[in-house]
């Protein structure tokens, strides 16, 4: 953007910078006159700036400060819980039923389950415009609709995906007895849940209470007992209930029957059995009573300790930072009263990304508003530059009075669309401000010089700011998780511009209006700094007489050369993408604190062979910690790596990351899978990042035995990586296709961590009822029942106690359940109560199934992932895979598709939103300028420039080595509104000065003259709000980086083209316009509308 003169030689050279007493442009009315009122009076242009600057100071208070911006999911789960049952009856009975019930719902676009050992889950993803409330409800109507379930079916839980952010975790550790660590942390999370700034708090980590009434086969064959009279026997003693009132003279008593058990001595009270002689025999004379855990196989260490983990949530509207603080106080408070070798330690407090993100891009956008001050106190008079600048703060405190309306946080998301925007967002202040001091040069009074000054470029103005606002829009509506947090970028950019509108048009014309001329003669620190500035000004000066006028005439006199170099110029950088030179990475890794591998090994791996894996995890991450210390001579206590937790059974950091990205299945507690997570110091006090500690984690701890799956996460979101899905009719296609591209990606250099969901499941032992056992009576579900009581367990009841929802079990004895031979030494019991060996009523068979199923869209699918080290990139190999070994799967197997799952599936979605979006912005753009231009083919023009600002940003991600991402597109985007601004008030200067009879040759002549100072300026101001963070090294600027080398380095090469390609690019147009002329026979008049600007009604 600029204005319409420049430096005083300039102006003298140019014959149209004439004054004109009435510019209008064709402005309406009702906005000239409001121009003109605020800058006649001042009181009120200033209680507007204090309104927005009051205004925004109030709406910080009430802004929650987050990580990164809230988002929804748009997904529905629907979770079933059939205890005992394998994938495969779950899959059957559970997830085939509910996929077929909800499949036609209104709003559903696909349909994923999982069936697992004992639950399954079908996932609903919603279309982008489906209405989630109206959408769950009518799921749970068909949901609720179904009456086939098997019978030990729990109820369905139908809930939309929450996105759930942890704001501080603590750890309860020590070598103490597991109740005793249960307890506290009950004790805890109950403490902090009161707490009025904290809603949810939960235990994690912890077995849940279990009561176990164990039993013997030879107790039952003693005393002539079954599961079911023991179950019997605790539901009707083991009850509390009311039994009315008795309605006496006196008032109203009630009554109530009191008999609940609570412990195990309560339990082992309940008469069981009366004998004839009157002896009772009670249910702790024949069973073994257990009042603790559930017998879940899962171990949790912090730091090499016994642990139970409390989380903490932000809930809703809830401050991060105020809970961090809560909690932070409390632990300071509570660690006193903890028992002798417990400890209560922070462990992955999230709000330290938030205080490191927000020190981070405000001491940036300190740092770049001083060097926009700076830029423009060089080229203009201080006080203009210190007005000008005065429009960055009140143009920021109006997109923060906004933002709470905006559904907008203060995160990092949101806080990089200031950074973006600090530099663009002074272009039409410095439009309007120099051209108010080219009027008031020429000898006007100030009053007058700002009202002419300010009404002849509004509509330029107005126009780059709205067209700006239309390139930044496609932004605003993207699919996916990264949609959603990009939306923060234009939202606060736009309420930025809009605001930067009213400044430069009504604020800052009564501010200027108080400048006064300068004296002729300065003195002291005045005349220094105007000789100081004069080095800059006359250089620039120098510049545009020496150097940019002569080029800009060869330019012009050959600009069909000019314009086809500058297109081959275009065409390599494209070729540069196109070829791979310049590679596209679109998620790249954001910097974590924490690094954590997840484990798998094969399904029924017992705990200590999971344990032994674990511990070699452990002790790889401490000979890291040692070379790190050593190498970086940390202080006792400012180790790297600050702590580990351990988990055996559960994967607690990948579940909560899963969650977070829309996923939501339930995984329950398994022997076979385990963790390792590393708490690092925050990355402002590290020079390593979070990726090569866990490279080097990887490196340290080498192979281990047996795994199907270790992953190592770095990252605080997902990243690039590859994830293809299999469908097929055939399970045998399936394995064919799995075994093909693992062994694909397995010869790929920089493909790591290949795992598949095609996993075999636990040994099972298959009973079928054989003719012999329906002769006495026994049918199917007599033999199920009997045997699932004996090993799994029957549930007697469940109790209260306190917040605690606790099963009581009844079950054969551990160590009976822990061998096949109880099977051959279970008896079963007929209707008339006769006790027949298992083995001769039912054939038994020895097989292995699936350890979970997978369907997509109502097929059984199979997942392939790896994750794509930094010396590869993952767009490169997934293309070789379509179209080498995917192809020819396809070709090879009938029936068999594939699809792209994960962020490959987001990428091509996001991009495809980005095209459909940004298509329709350049048409509202043309639009705008062919109305500010009254011509069809004059803003082609500019259109045709747009592509040019892409070399810029390409030559910048070569010379940074760095690829091409998601955040370099959004800085494209800012790169677009600029070159169109830059350009329309170029081409506006030259239809002004034509029709004011100025030629053609002249016209575009000076056009470039005049414009090179302010188009020059604005391009600085930009870069020098960007440049802090260009020059940033620290670990979590990385991820912004790219959207600042794409701008930065975009505008640089915009100025070239603006100044250059405009000008010749309006000389073609005039060519064909004479062009046409002679060929249909018409004069070239200059009010032709279809290849010339027209005239403002009046001219």
């Amino acid at each position: 953007m600029a204005s319409t003169c420049a430096s005083p030689q300039s102006r003298r050279s140019s014959t149209g910078c004439r004054s004109r007493s009435r510019p209008n442009h064709g402005l309406g009315e009702s906005l000239r006159s409001l121009i003109q009122w605020f800058a006649s009076n001042s009181v009120a242009a200033n209680l507007l700036m204090t309104l927005v600057l009051v205004g925004g100071g109030l709406a910080l208070f009430t802004i929650r400060p987050t990580v990164l911006p809230d988002i929804t999911t748009g997904m529905i789960s629907v979770t079933v819980a059939y205890p005992g049952a394998t994938p495969a009856e779950v899959e059957k009975s559970i997830c085939v039923r509910v996929e077929e019930q909800i499949q036609s719902v209104d709003g559903v676009k696909r349909l994923t389950s999982t069936a697992f050992e004992g639950f399954g889950q079908v996932t609903a993803e919603l279309f982008q415009n489906a209405n989630v409330g109206t959408t769950l409800q009518n799921i749970k109507t068909q949901v609720d609709a179904i009456d086939t379930f098997p019978t030990e079916a729990e109820r369905p839980v139908i809930q939309e995906a929450p996105f759930q952010f942890e704001a501080v975790t603590l750890a309860i550790s020590g070598d103490v007895e597991e109740r005793t660590l249960v307890r506290l942390g009950e004790r805890i999370r109950d403490d902090l849940s009161v707490l009025p700034e904290i809603t949810r708090v939960t235990l994690n980590g912890a077995r849940p209470w279990e009561i176990s009434i164990e039993v013997s086969e030879h107790a039952l064959r003693k005393h002539g007992l079954s599961f079911a009279m023991i179950a019997n026997a605790v539901r009707q003693s083991s009850l509390d209930l009311p039994g009315g009132s008795v309605k006496t003279a006196d008032g109203e008593i009630l009554l109530r029957t009191s008999g609940q058990a609570y412990g195990e001595k309560d339990f082992a009270d309940i008469a069981l059995l009366s004998r004839l002689d009157g002896a009772v025999v009670r249910l702790g004379d024949v069973t073994t009573i257990r009042d603790g855990f559930e017998e879940t196989e899962s171990i949790t260490r912090f730091d090499g300790k016994p642990a139970v983990i409390v989380q903490v949530f932000r809930v809703g509207e809830q401050d991060s930072l105020r809970i961090s603080a809560t909690v932070k106080d409390y632990v300071g408070k509570a660690a006193a009263t903890l028992p002798a070798g417990v400890e209560l330690t922070t462990w992955r407090d999230n709000t330290t990304y938030l205080e490191g993100r927000l020190d981070l891009l405000i001491r940036n956008g300190r740092l770049g508003l001083l060097l926009v001050f700076i830029c423009l106190a060089l080229f203009l008079r201080l006080g203009m530059a210190l007005w000008v600048s005065i429009g960055i703060p009140i143009s920021f405190m109006g997109a923060i009075w906004l933002m709470p309306g905006l559904d907008v946080t203060i995160n990092m998301i949101s806080l990089f669309g200031f950074i973006v925007v600090l530099g663009i967002v002074v272009d039409d202040a410095i439009v309007v401000g120099e051209n108010v001091y080219r009027h008031f040069q020429q000898g006007k009074p100030a009053d007058r010089a700002v009202k002419d000054g300010t009404i002849e470029v509004a509509v330029p103005v107005v126009f780059a700011v709205l067209t700006t606002i239309a390139a930044f829009s496609p932004l605003l509506g993207l699919p996916g998780r990264y949609g959603q947090f990009s939306r923060n970028i234009p939202l606060v950019v736009i309420a930025c511009l809009a605001f930067s509108l009213v400044e430069a048009l009504l604020i800052l014309p009564a501010h200027l209006r108080h400048l006064r001329r300068e004296p002729k003669e300065r003195r002291g620190i005045s005349r220094a700094w105007a000789s100081f500035q004069g080095l800059f000004t006359g250089g620039l000066d120098w510049c545009i007489q020496h150097i940019y006028r002569p080029v800009l005439a060869v330019a012009v006199r050959w600009r069909y050369l000019t314009l086809s170099c500058a297109s081959a110029l275009l065409l390599i950088c494209v070729g540069l993408v196109a070829g791979g030179h310049l590679k596209l990475r679109f998620f790249p890794a954001m910097e974590a604190d924490n690094v954590a591998c997840d484990l798998t090994l094969p399904r029924g791996t017992p705990v200590p062979i999971t344990e032994q894996a674990i511990e070699q995890l452990e002790a790889a991450a401490a000979k890291l910690s040692e070379q790190l210390d050593r190498e970086t001579d940390a202080e006792p206590g400012k180790s790297i790596i600050r702590h580990v937790m351990s988990s055996v059974g559960t994967q607690p950091f990948r579940e909560l990351q899963r969650r977070q990205s829309g996923d939501l299945k339930t995984r329950r507690v398994s022997s076979h899978i385990g963790e390792v997570t590393l708490e690092l110091a925050p990355s402002e006090e590290r020079s390593i990042s979070s990726g090569r500690i866990a490279e080097r984690w990887r490196e340290l701890c080498g192979p281990i035995a047996d795994t199907v799956e270790a992953s190592y996460t770095a990252s605080l979101v997902g990243t690039d990586g590859i994830e293809l899905q299999f469908t097929a009719p055939e399970l045998s296609t399936l394995r064919a296709a799995v075994t093909a591209l693992r062994a694909e990606l397995a010869s790929i250099q920089g493909v790591t961590d290949i795992a598949d969901s095609f996993r075999r499941g636990k040994e099972e032992i298959r009973l079928r009822l054989t003719d012999t056992g329906e002769s006495l009576g026994l049918r199917t579900v007599d033999l199920a029942r009997q045997v699932r009581q004996a090993f799994y367990g029957e549930e007697a009841q469940r109790l209260q106690r306190g917040r605690d929802d606790v099963p009581v079990m009844v079950r054969y004895p551990r160590a009976d359940r822990a061998r096949v031979a109880s099977l051959e030494e279970m008896r079963v019991r007929t209707a008339d109560g006769a006790e027949i060996p298992l083995m001769s009523v039912a054939d038994v068979d020895f097989g292995r199934g699936f350890a979970e199923v997978h369907r997509s869209d109502r097929q059984r699918s199979v997942t392939v992932t790896a994750s794509v080290g930094p010396g590869a990139n993952a767009n490169e190999i997934k293309r070789s895979l379509k179209e080498g070994v995917l192809a020819d799967l396809v070709d090879r197997h009938p029936g068999l598709r594939w699809t792209e799952e994960g962020s490959g599936r987001e990428q091509v979605e996001l991009l495809g939103g980005i095209l459909r979006a940004f298509a329709l912005a350049l048409i509202v753009i043309y639009g705008m300028l062919a109305v500010v231009f009254r011509s069809y083919v004059q803003p082609m023009i500019i259109m045709c420039i747009i592509p040019f600002g892409l070399v810029g940003a390409i030559a910048g991600h070569l010379v940074a080595g760095l690829d091409l991402s998601f955040m370099s597109l959004i800085g494209a985007v800012a790169l677009t509104g600029i070159v169109v601004n830059d350009s329309l008030v170029m081409v506006d200067f030259v239809n002004r000065s034509r029709r004011e009879g100025m030629g053609l040759r002249q016209a575009v002549a000076e056009s470039g003259v005049v414009r090179f100072r302010p188009i020059m300026l604005t391009s600085l101001t930009t870069c020098a709000g960007l440049t802090p963070m260009l020059l940033e090294h620290s670990l979590q600027a990385q991820f912004l980086i790219p959207t600042a080398v794409s701008l930065a380095f975009g505008v640089l090469f915009a100025t070239i083209v603006t100044l250059v390609l405009v000008p010749c690019g309006y000389w073609v147009l005039d060519d064909l316009r004479r062009v046409f002329s002679t060929l249909y026979g018409r004069a070239g008049s200059q009010h032709d509308g279809l290849l010339e600007s027209q005239p403002a009604p009046g001219k």
